[in-house]
């Protein structure tokens, strides 16, 4: 047999043998599994940001046994099992790829998300927007949005216009502060730049979330370093000014891109 199957079915028989006689394992459902499999997804996420193979592979394998164990659940339920899972998935892709296993051509990565949407619409979907999960990060939630309505259309044609109403955005954001208008429609025009930058990021080929995680990961290193550089030099945080701070931050920024 296959390793690979191999290893899938020692997973499976091991996935009975927890459910069965572990007390912990036992006691889990689909809802008090749900929020630790988020977690887990989290947790894949950062491996990937670290470029952290062996960490990567781990959250992997969590994440598999968390599919294996709803699987599981379902099972016992008499809903769905994992044959019925992988047989649906298969199903399902082999119908949204026309061009691989039909006589559909799409020749580009934008011509394959279009028909991708075009046959979900097809299949019963009330609306290309349907797919997006309402618990999806906002940030996320936005990239999503504007990549579903790519694919059927609904897009800029240059990147020029994109930046420009990132601009107009921003006047519109910056001229609501100024007035000192209520709080809800200052926070609908600030919406309005993060997702116009959203936006635009797509354009440029950056994905938002990435960026923002990574100048997180960057602020809290630099952070980091300069309590490290004040606790040298037997200054605290808390109790220092703003320019004495601002001074430390230099430092740190200076000594992480390794100038002199």
């Amino acid at each position: 047999m296959d390793e690979r199957l191999l290893a899938f079915q020692r997973l499976l028989d091991i996935m009975d043998d927890l459910r069965e006689k572990c007390p912990w394992d036992r006691k889990q459902t689909l809802e008090s599994l749900r929020h630790l499999t988020i977690e887990e997804t989290y947790e894949l996420a950062d491996a990937i940001t670290d470029q952290n193979m062996t960490e990567l592979k781990g959250e992997i394998g969590d994440l598999f046994l968390h599919m294996v164990f709803y699987c599981k659940i379902g099972q016992e339920k008499s809903e769905f099992d994992v044959t019925s899972v992988l047989n649906s998935i298969c199903d399902k892709l082999v119908h949204r790829h026309p061009h691989i296993y039909g006589d559909v051509e799409a020749n580009t990565e934008d011509e394959v998300k279009a028909n991708w949407e075009k046959i979900k619409l097809k299949e019963g979907k009330k609306s290309v927007l349907s797919g997006v999960p309402n618990s999806l990060p906002a940030l996320v939630k936005a990239y999503r949005i504007q990549e579903k309505v790519k694919g059927v259309g609904f897009e800029w044609s240059e990147r020029e216009n994109v930046w420009a109403k990132v601009k107009e955005e921003l006047e519109e954001l910056h001229d609501e502060v100024e007035r000192a208008t209520d709080l809800s429609t200052i926070e609908d025009e600030f919406g309005d730049v993060m997702f116009s930058l959203i936006n635009y990021a797509r354009f440029i080929g950056v994905n938002p979330e990435d960026a923002l995680s990574r100048t997180n990961r960057k602020f809290i290193r630099r952070f980091s370093r300069m309590e490290q550089l004040m606790e040298t030099d037997q200054l605290a945080v808390g109790e220092s000014s703003l320019e004495i701070m601002d001074t430390y931050w230099e430092k740190a920024k200076i000594e992480e891109r390794g100038k002199p």
